[in-house]
């Protein structure tokens, strides 16, 4: 039987993705409003505002912790605000919501192969042919059930961001786990934010100096706060909650649902049709889910 946290946290798994889902949106209606590094750092400024302000009295007796571990939020900061957040949008620039996903479905992979190497997680076989299961899912989405078409795939340069933050994403949630914290999930959050907006304020500054960067306007400010509230604060402390409960690999599974709830995102807000590839894909991608994050 499952404790009151687990069942919180495996809610928690089915929400994440879908709060990602809408980082996608962002990502694509970007372009020509907002410049890739401003829309991160305003993001996370506003998502760490509301984070300290939440958890002010335990930041500040924990203080003693902070100053000895700053380094380690500010590792954690470029890892899950500057690269996982501006990184994603630099590649939306090039690159469609659908490749986003597919790309970012592969972490758990990296995750679980560090978790079992790094962390001592066990990693059983019902769990293995969930990856396997919930990864033919994934493809049969992208290929839109033509197999064939896997080898015609284009890539662009805006592949070559997402693959980076794919990876800066895996160390984001290995290093949660190595460098554990007296922080609760608010607090630690709140320190992350804190590490990722002081690394993201020269790269905004330089952006700010470009003569091409767009004029602020109130489109970019939906944009920021959006950004900030449901794939900033919602799905990194969800993440990070059901992390501390669940393990790294088994939360790492929740990215396999991406591309599927990317596809139902890009259907209802910009238009583009579901077909039958996609329930198909949810039949694996469902099932898969659920053995990996099984007890």
């Amino acid at each position: 039987m499952h404790n009151a946290k687990e069942r919180l946290a495996l809610i928690g798994l089915w929400l994440i993705p879908a709060l990602w889902s809408v980082n996608y949106i962002v990502a694509r209606w970007a372009p020509g409003v907002i410049s890739p590094y401003t829309l991160a750092l305003g993001r996370w400024a506003v998502a760490g505002l509301l984070l300290v302000a939440v958890a002010r009295r335990e930041l500040w007796r924990e203080r003693a912790h902070l100053a000895a571990a700053w380094h380690h939020y500010l590792v954690l900061g470029f890892c899950g605000m500057l690269v996982c957040g501006a990184w994603v949008y630099l590649g939306a620039q090039t690159t469609v919501a659908m490749n986003i996903a597919l790309i970012y479905s592969a972490s758990p992979v990296l995750i679980a192969v560090g978790a079992a190497l790094f962390l001592g997680e066990r990693f059983r076989l019902a769990q293995a042919l969930g990856v396997l299961l919930a990864m033919a899912g994934v493809v049969h989405v992208i290929v839109k059930g033509q197999w064939l078409a896997l080898a015609q795939v284009q890539w662009v340069a805006g592949d070559a961001w997402i693959v980076g933050a794919m990876v800066s994403w895996a160390a984001y949630a290995l290093l949660q786990k190595l460098w554990p914290s007296p922080l609760g999930a608010t607090a630690r959050l709140a320190a992350i934010c804190v590490g990722g907006v002081i690394l993201l304020l020269p790269c905004a500054a330089w952006e700010w100096a470009q003569p091409a960067t767009p004029a602020w306007s109130w489109a970019a400010t939906g944009l920021v706060l959006t950004a900030a509230l449901l794939p900033g604060v919602g799905a990194y402390w969800l993440y990070g909650s059901a992390q501390k409960v669940l393990g790294a690999s088994r939360v790492a599974a929740t990215l396999y649902l991406g591309p599927l709830y990317a596809a139902v995102a890009a259907w209802g807000v910009l238009g583009e049709p579901l077909g039958w590839h996609h329930l198909a894909g949810a039949a694996l991608i469902l099932p898969g889910v659920y053995w990996v994050s099984r007890r």
